[in-house]
């Protein structure tokens, strides 16, 4: 992190206009200040800032500068054109995104912050479209005059360009956002006769009559609008960049998603691919109170943005530092799973991220909100600002990652996984649209339950973009039902190459514009997977009577059923029923295991010892030798690689104490030679290991 002075930035969100009072300021920055954190972030709201046209209240947003750079922290500036002054509301009416009925979006109180201008449901980027050039236009003028004001400060460290990168499902059709919409075509189509043929619609006289899609349906012209939203809003974000840096160039540029891009890229715009590419430093918010407490997830979270970043650094941007009340994400669930953060949640929450990479924290509050819902939640300090055991604990880690000892090991990045989970966003997006009518979450289940599969077989599984495969040898596609020609080709290349390619049902069953091929696997993939369909079954609701048996045991599928014949390759399985389940094949000079179900959505429902074993058989038939092989599962391993050495990360994220052995993929007990992080009666000797509860074991390996 060249931009970033201090060796891990570590710190919290701070102001949010309503809270904390400013009596506390002082004295938050002084107590902040010898608890170790050295960075803050603050939103800085256009409805709270611009309170008239051209009239800009910075007293409140000056004295945070300040008050940083007398205390040594730094200030990541969060931009937050998204809220709209309630005169820009006014007077842009016209501009006010709408949703597919015609509604409009209302300017609403905030839920995070108790402030005046945001839009529900995050409302695409705001009420009014930056599509209205007048309002780009506003809009520009205020980043402009916030860049000018603390260009230079010595309290700045950058600014964070898009808060949770992503937008609501059901915007926008205002008449601004449809005229961008026919441009867009214009572009890509040429004329409207070829637009035509593509969308099946013959009627159009002129680009005025074409109108977004209003049903979320598989047809192309909803991946068209998907594509086209995608594009636009980050087009925006990249608008917010450049207003920025056109008065200060040498800032640093973050942002941070809700690492969403596996349920919600094509809904919501979740890309953290295409988010990570366009900043600098990248982060994640995950909330455990509403994700879910349990270990994987947290993996997960880390891994995903991790492979986004593409090498860049990133940080778990909005960390829970405290509990989460009356809210519709944690109704039912146990007190355990999030609700109640707890010294020890904190500790192992933050020590998980950065075991999966991530290098700086961020609590997303200093201290609770008193107004809105959101009272009480996630402070690591008081309602009042006092330090509470949570906040010693994290004050803890923070002077952990910044004393000289850590350098090399915070310098130190996660060797690359054993196996790639392949992400295809068309598949994704097709899915959206083929699953939404029956409320199917046949994707989600499928790319969550492969990365637990490997998870719970201690076997690192990176999330690897079909853009990247080049970086990787082997393969895992839980979900391949659309695929385009080129990315078709382009798969088919990687394993005639020498790729390892291991795929469940329907790999490119729909292709170009979703059109189902008519010989399957589709756009040439027969030959690379040495099949033709037998059968196919698209059945989701009762896919968990799917059940094939392998190598003696019977497993559960899930989502489709696609059977085969047999061409070039060589049966391994079949369903009860007696049709071929799973076929191997030789292509070129690499290998592929097709597997005629979706058997990681039956692991992720039942998490049934032979879904293991099934996960544990396709790591296997890759070949790779694993990094590392514990005899306990309840503890995660990561080896991280640095110029000093080797450093190897034992999580135990259970309330029990965990005792186990600890091997390289060959079998040689691993050690110690210098411990970096150990709890009470925690070591790693002769391959032997014992781990506290909710805590982490870090050691240099001799």
């Amino acid at each position: 992190m060249t931009k970033i002075p201090m060796q891990t930035p570590f710190g919290a969100v701070y102001f949010r206009k309503s809270n904390p009072p400013r009596e506390d300021w002082e004295r938050d920055y002084g107590v902040a200040a010898e608890d170790g954190l050295n960075v803050f972030r603050h939103w800085f709201m256009w409805s709270a800032i611009e309170r008239r046209p051209g009239f800009y209240d910075w007293e409140d947003y000056d004295r945070q500068m300040d008050l940083a750079a007398e205390n040594g922290i730094k200030t990541i500036i969060a931009e937050l054109t998204h809220t709209v002054p309630d005169w820009a509301y006014r007077k842009f009416a016209h501009a006010r995104q709408m949703r597919a009925d015609g509604s409009e979006l209302p300017a609403i109180m905030g839920v995070s912050a108790a402030t005046g201008g945001f839009a529900p449901n995050g409302g695409g980027g705001g009420s009014l479209t930056m599509n209205c050039p007048e309002v780009k236009e506003a809009a520009g003028a205020f980043l402009t005059a916030l860049s000018e004001r603390y260009k230079g400060h010595p309290g700045l460290l950058g600014y964070d360009v898009w808060n949770e990168c992503n937008y609501a499902p059901s915007v926008d059709y205002n008449p601004h956002t449809k005229a961008a919409f026919r441009v867009w075509l214009q572009e890509k189509y040429g004329d409207l006769d070829t637009l035509a043929k593509a969308w099946y619609r013959y009627s159009y006289a002129e680009w005025d009559d074409i109108e977004p899609p209003r049903q979320i349906a598989p047809y192309p012209e909803c991946l068209d609008w998907l594509d086209f939203k995608r594009e636009n809003y980050y087009g925006q974000m990249q608008f917010r960049i450049d207003t920025i840096r056109a008065v200060d160039s040498d800032c640093l540029i973050a942002a941070h998603g809700v690492a969403g891009a596996i349920p919600d890229m094509a809904a919501r715009g979740s890309d953290d691919w295409l988010a990570a590419s366009k900043v600098e430093v990248y982060g994640y918010t995950f909330v455990h109170a509403r994700k879910g407490n349990q270990s994987w997830r947290s993996f997960y979270a880390a891994d995903l943005n991790r492979a986004a970043a593409r090498g860049k650094p990133f940080w778990h941007a909005e960390r829970q530092g405290g509990p989460l009340w009356m809210q519709p994400q944690v109704v039912g669930r146990d007190k355990e799973d999030g609700r109640v953060a707890e010294p020890e949640d904190i500790r192992v929450w933050s020590l998980t991220s950065f075991a999966g990479g991530a290098r700086g924290m961020l609590n997303l509050r200093y201290r609770p909100l008193l107004d809105g819902p959101l009272f009480g939640a996630f402070g690591s300090y008081g309602m009042d600002g006092s330090r509470t055991p949570r906040s010693d604990m994290a004050s803890t880690i923070a002077k952990w990652t910044n004393a000289p000892e850590q350098k090399p090991l915070l310098a130190a990045k996660p060797v690359k996984g054993e196996i790639g989970i392949l992400v295809a966003p068309e598949a994704q997006a097709w899915d959206y649209l083929l699953s939404r009518e029956g409320n199917y979450e046949t994707y989600r289940e499928a790319m969550w339950g492969a990365y637990r599969g490997f998870f719970d077989n201690g076997i690192q599984a990176d999330w690897v973009h079909i853009e990247d495969i080049d970086a990787y040898d082997a393969l895992y596609f839980p979900y391949p039902i659309m695929l385009t020609s080129e990315n078709a080709a382009k798969l088919a290349d990687w394993v005639k190459a020498g790729g390892t390619l291991v795929s469940e049902a329907c790999p490119g069953y729909f292709g170009d514009r979703g059109k189902v091929g008519t010989v399957q696997p589709n756009n040439g993939l027969d030959a690379v997977f040495g099949v033709t369909e037998d059968e196919v079954e698209f059945m989701p609701d009762i896919g968990d009577r799917i059940r094939f048996t392998l190598d003696g045991v019977s497993t559960t599928g899930g989502g489709f059923l696609q059977s085969y014949t047999v061409t070039e390759g060589r049966e391994l399985a079949r369903f009860d029923d007696g049709r071929i389940a799973i076929v191997e094949n030789a292509f070129g000079k690499g290998r592929t295991l097709l597997v005629g179900t979706h058997p990681s959505v039956g692991y992720y429902r039942d998490q049934s010892e032979a879904g293991k074993r099934y996960f544990a058989r396709c790591s296997a038939f890759t070949g790779k030798t694993a990094h590392t092989v514990t005899s306990n599962p309840a503890v995660q391993v990561r080896l991280h690689e640095g110029e000093d050495g080797r450093y190897l990360w034992l999580v135990n994220a259970t309330r029990q104490a965990q005792t186990g052995t600890v091997t390289d993929g060959e079998g040689k007990p691993l050690t110690g030679a210098e411990n970096h992080w150990a709890g009470d009666g925690a070591f790693l000797k002769d391959g032997r290991f014992a781990l506290p509860p909710r805590d982490v074991l870090i050691v240099l390996l001799a």
